[in-house]
């Protein structure tokens, strides 16, 4: 074809030919550029069903914008020949650049930085790759990252008979491009899931990308073979060759990426690309900072400090120096376990959970955190693990000198992790003249299990939990009933089954199990918790659900004496006050209540209620900008939520951001097409926008799946304008 005018594109040389075709250096005589023409096999162009999904899957990939994506221009055709317009790119291919060994640590750092944030942007647009590997990433000639084909990948093109499986993307209903039972994509880079045949999503990019990552690192695969029958057994069954011992010269943390990266249990691996790259840019910003000398023991300050003298304490969560995010639990846990040691001490005040959240991984001063929370100490700290050791480094700081107090490090077994956790609350009170009372020295030595590991897997649950995603909290579940397996009277495992249970029964599925198994771990949890503040929780869940809201809010009251910072449980109390129509009583806790839920956006939702029944506008707006701001973090984290996509465009409606609100409620429906309190949600946007057909329709949507909470749809105020229409009257009558 070389010479040759396509529609107004002559063909001036071949670039190369695969599977997917053949391509062209072309030059646009319309537009007076250069571009690359990918012509169609003729099988795929003969094969109307390939053709029609090739197409769609093309619109869909031309759709992305990002810098770390090969731009596609356009789909075209002449003379029954199919063909892609695509963005010219001059340089190499990642393929052509590994031939010559691995790659230098900085510079592998800050390529993967590139392909992460272009997954990150496709797979948040609902694009799956499918075939990533380095011969579909190329480096132009400025060093800028490019991948290929995005989209593209999914076509099989011998998939033309038999049933295909469904999916939702980019808004609607499309056919899935690989069949269940068959697999597609290059051997040696392919998921686990992808060689079992089986449905794949975003985090079978990810494997992927691990695989390509040890590629750039060691110069070798992870997983080889003679045959295919082989690579597919060592991707199913065998783990790479520890990486370090292919290249000594990497780091731990570069080495703990891949690893997580190559799980094969994809709920095991890193579930967004947004994680993976946030891992990376730690590791840059590590690898490029000048190294951090050991920490100081200085002198202890003068003991004159005197009675009057302000002992409160702010503890810092501590710095993950393990190299992966999946240690970011076991940091996590540490940290406020060390909070709830020392909110024991009634002649310290420790500042809670939610007042330290904002400084979390943040460059701050003693000095500054001092200011903002008006606490006379701080102690920092990092944690590292390696196997079953354990190795913690923590300093207690002056925050009007930054003078250190007190620091000390500790190499321990992860199996002595409860009795360090106590030395350390002793050395703080003796550190500050702190004489504990004998009451004191028991509350601080109480374990929540005998089973370290137990606890190690509890953590690990705790932190899945917070995400509230349906896949997170159903990987909660199974890792807390791991714990209970190892320590069946572990009581904050019960509690925590318990409230995963409740949770997904009133955010996903509306089915009976999910409140019977509630119940039953509620109940085993009372046996064993002994007025525990999250056993409390769990019971006071189940009597919301039975309408008992005085004693709801009684156990969650007493819960939040024990812990003020109690997650989840100003959510509960605000639902329940709420429900029970008590909304001056919830208007006059807001605030308290926004300021002790951190980063639990649900918190917002009963608030906002309350103060809109009563009317109260000044007040309503300024919490709602909290609330939009909170959710705008949040999605930034976690952009697969959709419900809480599904809450920030109820408040986007309410500026009105008509425009935000639509995207964001589309993005949300896309993302869980049939759940029924998604459907609620955005029935509630709708209405405010005056939009009733549309919010009438969601709400029998939401009806017929399941979601038939008649007090509450009749006291929500954003359904007001529905009342009296037949349709929502018919679903949702009013009591007699």
């Amino acid at each position: 074809m070389i010479g040759q005018t396509i529609e107004h594109y002559l063909i001036k040389s071949q670039l190369g030919s695969g599977g997917m075709g053949v391509v062209y250096e072309a030059e646009d005589s319309r537009l007076g550029r250069r571009v690359a023409l990918k012509f169609l096999p003729e099988s795929m162009a003969r094969n109307d069903s390939a053709l029609q999904r090739f197409q769609r899957e093309a619109r869909a990939a031309s759709a992305l914008n990002h810098p770390g994506i090969c731009t596609i221009h356009g789909i075209e055709q002449h003379e029954g020949n199919h063909f892609i317009v695509m963005e010219l790119l001059e340089g190499e291919t990642l393929a052509d650049l590994i031939r010559r060994g691995s790659i230098e640590l900085g510079e592998l750092i800050r390529m993967a930085i590139q392909i992460a944030d272009a997954l990150e942007s496709a797979h948040a647009k609902g694009i799956v790759h499918r075939d990533l590997k380095p011969a579909n990433i190329f480096i132009n000639q400025r060093a800028q990252v490019k991948i290929l084909d995005f989209g593209l990948a999914k076509i099989d093109v011998a998939a033309d008979s038999g049933p295909e499986a469904a999916t939702m993307e980019l808004g609607r209903r499309k056919e899935e491009l690989t069949q269940e039972g068959s697999t597609i994509g290059t051997i040696s880079y392919m998921s686990p899931e992808q060689a079992r045949g089986q449905l794949t999503d975003a985090r079978t990019d990810l494997f992927s990308f691990g695989t390509v990552l040890y590629q750039m690192a060691t110069g070798v695969l992870p997983f080889e073979g003679d045959t295919s029958a082989v690579i597919f057994d060592a991707i199913l069954n065998r783990e790479p060759i520890e990486i370090t011992e292919v290249n000594p010269k990497l780091p731990a943390a570069m080495s703990g990426i891949i690893a997580k990266a190559l799980e094969k249990d994809r709920t095991l691996r890193y579930q967004t690309a947004t994680d993976l790259k946030t891992d990376l840019l730690r590791l840059q910003r590590k690898n490029e900072s000048a190294p951090r000398g050991a920490a100081s023991s200085g002198p202890r300050k003068a003991a004159s400090e005197g009675e009057g003298v302000a002992r409160s304490i702010a503890v810092l969560y501590f710095e993950n120096l393990s190299g992966v995010n999946d240690d970011e639990y076991l940091r996590d846990g540490v940290t406020e376990d060390i909070i709830m040691e020392l909110s024991k001490i009634k002649g310290l005040k420790t500042y809670s959970r939610t007042a330290v959240l904002g400084f979390r991984d943040k460059e701050v001063s003693t000095e500054q955190i001092g200011r903002q929370l008006g606490a006379a100490y701080v102690l920092t700290g990092s944690i590292r693990r390696s196997g079953a050791r354990l190795r913690i480094n923590t300093q207690l700081v002056d925050t009007q000198t930054d003078f250190p107090l007190w620091s000390e490090r500790y190499d321990r077994e992860m199996k002595d992790v409860f009795e360090l956790q106590d030395e350390i609350a002793h050395k703080i009170a003796d550190a500050l003249r702190i004489t504990l009372s004998p009451q004191e020295q028991i509350a601080i030595a109480q374990k929540p299990t005998e089973n370290v590991q137990a606890y190690d897997i509890y953590l690990r649950a705790k932190s899945y939990e917070r995400r509230r995603t349906r896949q997170d909290l159903e990987f909660a579940l199974q890792v807390y009933e791991n714990a209970i397996a190892l320590d069946p009277d572990f009581a904050l495992a019960h509690a925590g089954v318990a409230n995963v249970c409740t949770m997904y029964y009133f955010d996903y599925d509306r089915a009976n199990k999910w409140m019977d198994r509630a119940v039953s771990a509620s109940e085993r949890a009372r046996q064993l918790g002994h007025g525990q503040p999250e056993v409390l929780m769990a019971e006071a869940w189940i009597r919301y659900k039975e309408g008992r809201h005085d004693d709801a809010q009684d156990l969650v009251r007493r819960g939040l004496a024990e812990k003020p910072d109690l997650e989840g449980a100003y959510y509960l109390l605000g639902r329940s006050l709420f429900a029970s129509g008590r909304y001056q009583e919830l208007a006059d806790i807001a605030d308290r209540a926004i300021d002790s839920s951190g980063d639990d956006y649900n918190v917002f939702v009963p608030v906002l209620n309350a103060l809109t029944a009563l009317g109260k506008a000044d007040q309503n707006r300024n919490v709602r900008q909290r609330a939009i701001a909170c959710l705008e973090n949040h999605v930034l984290k976690t952009p697969e939520d959709a419900r809480a996509r599904s809450l920030l465009a109820a408040y986007y409606a309410e500026i009105p951001r008509v425009e935000d609100a639509k995207r964001e409620m589309q993005f949300a429906v896309t993302l869980r097409p049939n759940d029924p309190i998604l459907h609620y949600n955005c029935a509630c946007t709708y209405a405010k926008l005056g939009i009733e057909k549309e919010a009438v329709d969601l709400l029998k949507r939401a009806w017929e799946a399941g979601y038939r909470d008649t007090d509450w749809v009749r006291r929500d105020p954003d359904l007001e304008s529905l009342h009296g229409n037949a349709e929502f009257e018919r679903l949702y009558p009013q009591k007699a």
